[in-house]
C-alpha cells in the first residue's frame, strides 16, 4: 500500500488504519497485542484510539484501549516510531458522567496528558475532538434542535487548547470527528484568522449504508484540504453478512451482544434491510459482503484512510486481504442504484 498524506499535516499513513475500540471489551490485552503485531507486520502504520474506549463505553473500561496500546509499545521497543498514532478527546458527556462535562481549554489539555500517560508516549501524532462541543445532530440524529442549545466553549477556545499542545510538542496534528460541513469550515476559518493550528482530518462514518459524508461535507473537505478518515466501513458488522439470517440476535457480533448498540443507528431495521441488499449484490458478483463494503471505501478517492475494527486475527487478515479487491464500473453503478432507492438508513 502506498502511503497518503493527511491533509496539510505532513503526516503520511497507510490507506488502511487499525481501529482499536474493541480492545479491552471484546478483545483482551494478549489478543490485542497479537493483532497489533500482525497489523504492523503486514505494513499498516496507522492506529486510531480514543480516551473513552473500549466500546460500548463503561466507566470501568474508560481508557482501557489506550492502556493496552501503551503496554504494547512498552513491550516492543521501536514500535512507537513505526506507527502514526491517533487518539481523541471526548466531547461533552453523552450519558457518560465519568467523562468531563465540557470540552474546556483545561479539559482538553488534561485529557491529552492522560492519553499520553496511558499510551506511554511523549507525543500523539493526530489528536482529534471525538464529537462536537456544541448542539448539533450527531450519532444518528438528523434534525437540528435549537432548544438544546446551551453555553459551550467556543471553537476558538478549543483551538487555543490544541495550539498549546502542539507548541509543547505533545501533539503533531489535529483533527475532528463526527463533524458537519459547518463545523469543519468554522474550525478552518477561525484557525486561519487567529493563526491557530489547522485541522488536517475529519473522522466520520462512511460505508454503503451511511454515505451522508457525500451530502456536502465531501465538497467542504475537498476545498479546504481536510482528509476523510472513514470509520465503520462494515456498518458495525451489518455489511459482513453475519446478521443476514439471524437478525441482530444471538451471541455473535457486537450488534447481537450489546443492547446499547441495537439502540443506535446501526440497529435500525432499515439499516439491516439495506445491508442485506448490498450483501446479496456482493454475492451475485462473486464477492463476500465484506470485500464489497471494504473495497467501496478502500478505492474511493474521497477517503484518505479507512479505519477497520477487528476482534480476531482472522478478521484482520480478511480486512487486509480485501485491499486487492477492485469494483467494476457496472458494480459501482449497481451500488448507486441501491443507494438511490434506500438512501442512508444508518445516517
Amino acid at each position: 500500500m502506498n502511503q497518503v498524506k493527511l491533509g496539510q499535516s505532513g503526516l503520511s499513513v497507510t490507506p488502511i488504519c487499525l481501529g482499536t475500540m474493541t480492545f479491552g471489551e471484546q478483545v483482551n490485552e494478549a489478543d490485542a497485542h497479537t493483532i497489533l503485531d500482525r497489523s504492523l507486520a503486514r505494513g499498516v502504520n496507522f492506529l486510531d484510539a480514543a480516551e473513552m474506549y473500549s466500546v460500548p463505553a463503561r466507566a470501568e473500561t474508560c481508557g482501557a484501549t489506550e492502556t493496552i496500546i501503551g503496554n504494547w509499545f512498552s513491550k516492543n521497543p521501536g514500535a512507537r516510531h513505526k506507527v502514526v498514532l491517533a487518539t481523541k478527546v471526548a466531547g461533552p458527556a453523552r450519558g457518560m458522567p465519568w467523562i468531563r462535562g465540557e470540552v474546556s481549554k483545561a479539559g482538553i489539555i488534561e485529557a491529552c496528558e492522560g492519553s499520553l500517560k496511558r499510551l506511554q508516549t511523549d507525543v500523539i501524532d493526530l489528536y482529534q475532538i471525538h464529537w462536537p462541543a456544541r448542539n448539533t445532530p450527531v450519532f444518528g440524529a438528523i434534525y437540528f434542535d435549537p432548544a438544546k442549545d446551551k453555553p459551550m466553549p467556543s471553537i476558538e477556545v478549543q483551538l487555543e487548547a490544541l495550539a498549546e499542545l502542539v507548541q509543547a510538542g505533545k501533539v503533531r496534528a489535529i483533527g475532528l470527528s463526527n463533524e458537519s460541513p459547518f463545523g469543519v469550515h468554522e474550525f478552518v476559518r477561525i484557525a486561519e484568522q487567529m493563526g491557530l493550528p489547522r485541522v488536517a482530518t475529519v473522522q466520520n462514518p462512511y460505508c454503503l449504508i451511511n454515505r451522508a459524508y457525500e451530502n456536502g461535507l465531501d465538497e467542504t473537505c475537498h476545498r479546504l484540504g481536510v482528509a476523510l478518515l472513514a470509520y465503520s466501513p462494515l456498518g458495525f458488522g451489518l455489511l459482513t453478512g453475519k446478521y443476514d439470517e439471524t437478525g441482530l440476535e444471538g451471541t455473535h457480533g457486537r450488534m447481537a451482544l450489546f443492547d446499547s448498540m441495537k439502540a443506535q443507528r446501526w440497529g435500525r431495521p432499515e439499516a439491516l434491510a439495506a445491508a442485506k441488499r448490498y450483501n446479496t449484490l456482493a454475492r451475485e458478483h462473486g464477492l463476500t459482503p465484506a470485500q464489497l463494503a471494504l473495497a467501496f471505501c478502500y478505492r474511493n478517492p474521497k477517503v484518505a484512510s479507512t479505519i477497520i475494527g477487528v476482534t480476531s486475527l482472522a478478521q484482520l487478515e480478511q480486512c487486509l486481504d480485501a485491499w486487492e479487491t477492485a469494483l467494476s464500473p457496472e458494480l459501482l453503478k449497481a451500488i448507486d442504484a441501491i443507494r438511490w432507492e434506500l438512501r442512508d438508513p444508518a445516517q
